[in-house]
């Protein structure tokens, strides 16, 4: 197997890392996986593995921003990072429908490109995030603020970064130390991997970026689904049993997705980072999901 990661340059002139996983023969298909913040495709690490190991090729990018990625100074919507990854898949030649797996922020990204891309998609999975238009997104904005305060904080134009850069290690370990169920999932080694990534000349800016876009997001997410109806990829909602998204999921997935062509599972033992605190729970769900509608 082949793990290197790799730049690929897009036809738009933005270059994405990204990690790619072969198998000797045929894969029986390929899986693409969209990291969330504050992590990178690094957080894919104990799956890439198991997943490829069954005959699938795993592709697994760090989007705009993140990582080795370029960091622009503007295109952090979704659906122009939805954009870039569907550039990806030309750029690496492929042709064939993808299994699309979205946490988090990469999440968001997932449904984007299910909603506009649905041509390129055999399923989609997608969750531990508030899909930004639904209600969900909207109490997550007000019922659950304090929780939910970088929302409104990563908004703020200029001082987040002021207050978070040379900083990073405190601000990221605050997202570790609250959302995860499993303490033990991310040591300090990780942590520090997230670190360095996040202290690159550029990358907290961006990732604040992309919350500032939610506001442009979640109008043009309302948009799509009242001019083009709601989402028919198949799809699932994938949250930690411990996590505060877990009890949202139905709901969310039934506004933008239609009847009939979405499930909802929960990983045990795991909060919101759910490849790293369970991961054979985590690959698990994924499989099952994927193998119920491969062609």
């Amino acid at each position: 197997m082949d793990s290197k990661q790799h730049m690929a340059k897009l036809a738009n002139g933005i270059s994405l890392e990204y990690i790619d996983i072969s198998v000797p023969e045929s894969p029986k298909g390929i899986i693409v996986l969209l990291h969330g913040f504050p992590q990178t495709a690094y957080q894919f690490r104990h799956v890439i593995g198991p997943l490829s190991s069954v005959g699938y090729r795993v592709i697994a990018p760090n989007y705009r921003g993140a990582g080795r990625s370029s960091k622009p100074a503007t295109g952090f919507t979704k659906s122009k990072m939805a954009g870039d990854i569907i550039q990806l898949l030309d750029a690496l030649g492929i042709k064939s429908k993808v299994h699309l797996v979205g946490h988090d922020i990469g999440g968001m990204i997932a449904w984007a490109i299910a909603a506009r891309h649905p041509d390129r998609l055999q399923t989609v999975n997608w969750g531990e995030c508030p899909l930004l238009g639904t209600s969900i997104h909207q109490e997550d904005r007000t019922d659950r603020a304090i929780d939910q305060f970088h929302f409104i904080f990563h908004c703020v134009r200029d001082l987040p970064e002021a207050l978070i850069v040379g900083r990073e290690e405190i601000y990221l370990s605050h997202f570790f130390n609250k959302l995860t169920f499993n303490t033990k999932a991310i040591g300090p080694e990780d942590l520090d991997h997230y670190v360095r990534a996040y202290s690159q000349p550029g990358a907290m800016r961006c990732a604040l970026e992309v919350y500032r876009a939610f506001l442009e997001d979640a109008e043009e997410n309302r948009e799509w689904v009242r001019s083009h109806g709601k989402c028919k990829v198949p799809a699932i909602g994938m949250s930690g049993e411990k996590s505060a998204h877990c009890e949202q999921a139905r709901r969310m997935l039934a506004e933008v997705h239609e009847d009939g062509t979405y499930e909802v599972a929960t990983v045990s033992d795991a909060g919101h980072y759910l490849a790293e605190e369970n991961p054979q729970g985590f690959v698990d769900k994924t499989l099952a999901f994927i193998e119920k509608h491969r062609k």
